[in-house]
């Protein structure tokens, strides 16, 4: 064991730990204030509900002895950690560190990767729901695609052992395709499945509520994401110098060029431009971290920067409702990112790869290509499938009234600001939930009815307080 690189990476987790608080910081500054905190409270969901299942059984079926042709690993193998926590001489290692270190190292990816999902699908969800989905979709879709990607074992006769994307010389350090495009392709689904917000495209309202928060949470982002970049050398080394080189100039280039073509395209270079290019860049240099120079991390970020500003209005012309642009940063960014590999590798990098600009012809971007749609595909699918049938079995998406009026009030009886003249009341109500919705109801009944609710309007209310009313108008 290696005391410097144990340190490193412990580091490094904490770092990638606060990423999912300042995922829930940047996704609530996006959204409209009457659904901040479920907002937040989606990615902290994820967190506590992912790190348990991780530590139960997750860890064993991405790393795991391989228990399906390099689709997954035996999830009983390490159920609960029990045959790691052994210390001294007897303590199990991954490379230089134990390896109880690298279990919480890629346990925080797990969790801030089901946390991004939740970001296609701001304002309308139901708390209960979502929690329903990012557990199936941790197991489902997270813990296999994370064995395929991430586990490169062999066995004792040096016979690889590991996931079937790695095994086919598929190149992602940090989680390009596992993360990124796995995250984007499920936000598709999602959005699909629940549908368009109510005005969408038409409705001023949708737009960021507090842009000073999306900054900061952009700013904790990039923070923790030297964790999740330079963290993934898994010692404290030149290999980790060079991701972290790397994940600090290609958001920089593409904060520049997403800036560029808000400029061009609409008059005005924004601080939300700024804040999305940033988390564009960082998404499309995560996987080539170590295996390009930093002069062409410089061109993905403008590259990524770019392509990412352009992509995100495709919602609004192919009618999908992507509420934070996951499919347009997190999916467009992976995919750039995990195909510039095959043309900018360098045999010469930490992680060498030779892309077709270094003589390697198209074997390289034909196996990144392979790699990033079988993952896409794979998410989307059940992503998809899994969304259907919780919508089937216990609805997914809150009623009109409710996204109307607020989802914090309505699942959570709470609001992100206390404002006693705010539309939407103040924070919890000392008399408990029921009071609070009661309250809620009767003013959204007012306003839409113009005066006090009649007899027939405090029946529906009732029946909504009751659970009569049809499925998905009130409850997590």
């Amino acid at each position: 064991m290696n005391a410097g690189d144990t340190a490193w990476v412990l580091v490094s987790a904490a770092l990638v730990l606060l990423m999912s608080p300042g995922l829930a910081i940047f996704y609530g500054g996006m959204t409209r204030v009457k659904s901040m905190l479920n907002m937040m409270m989606m990615s902290f969901g994820a967190l506590a509900l992912v790190g348990v299942l991780w530590v139960l059984f997750g860890y064993s079926i991405a790393f795991g002895t391989d228990a399906g042709d390099g689709l997954f690993g035996n999830p009983f193998e390490d159920f609960g950690l029990h045959n790691l926590l052994a210390t001294g001489g007897s303590m199990p290692l991954v490379g230089t560190i134990p390896e109880i270190v690298f279990v919480g190292f890629q346990g925080v990816f797990a969790t801030v990767t089901v946390a991004l999902v939740s970001g296609a699908i701001a304002d309308r969800a139901k708390f209960g729901s979502w929690m329903v989905f990012a557990g199936a979709f941790a197991v489902l879709v997270y813990f296999p695609v994370a064995h395929w990607v991430f586990d490169s074992k062999k066995d004792a006769h040096g016979t690889f052992i590991g996931g079937w994307l790695n095994h086919l010389g598929l190149i992602d350090f940090a989680g390009g395709t596992a993360v990124e495009v796995l995250a984007g392709a499920a936000g598709l689904a999602l959005a699909l499945v629940l549908g368009k917000r109510v005005g969408f495209g038409k409705d001023p309202e949708h737009r960021p509520h507090n842009l000073p928060l999306v900054m900061l949470g952009c700013g904790l982002l990039w923070f923790g994401w030297f964790g999740f970049n330079a963290g993934s050398a898994l010692a404290a080394n030149g290999e980790a110098g060079f991701a972290w080189i790397n994940t600090l100039v290609a958001p920089c280039a593409a904060i520049l060029s997403w800036l560029v073509v808000e400029k061009v395209r609409d008059g005005h270079a924004t601080s939300f431009g700024a804040a999305s290019g940033a988390v564009a860049g960082l998404v499309a240099i995560t996987p080539s971290c170590a295996t390009i120079d930093p002069v062409w991390a410089i061109v993905l970020g403008l590259l990524a920067g770019a392509v990412c500003a352009l992509a995100v209005g495709l919602k609004y012309r192919l009618g999908f409702d992507d509420s934070l642009d996951v499919v347009g940063v997190h999916l467009v960014g992976g995919l750039v990112g995990t195909l510039f590999i095959g043309l900018a590798a360098d045999p010469a990098a930490p992680v060498p790869g030779r892309g077709l600009l270094y003589g390697g012809g198209l074997a390289l971007l034909g196996t990144q290509a392979l790699g990033a749609g079988a993952v896409l595909g794979y998410s989307f699918g059940v992503a998809l499938a899994l969304g259907l049938a919780i919508k089937a079995v216990m609805g997914f998406r809150v009623a009109k009234d409710v996204e109307e009026t607020g989802v914090d009030l309505v699942i959570h009886a709470e609001t992100a600001y206390s404002s006693p003249s705010a539309t939407t009341g103040g924070g919890f109500h000392p008399l408990g939930v029921r009071h609070t919705v009661e309250t809620l109801l009767e003013q959204h009944l007012e306003r839409r009815l113009g005066q006090r609710p009649a007899d027939g309007a405090h029946a529906q209310r009732e029946e909504v307080l009751a659970g009569a009313s049809p499925a998905g108008t009130v409850g997590s």
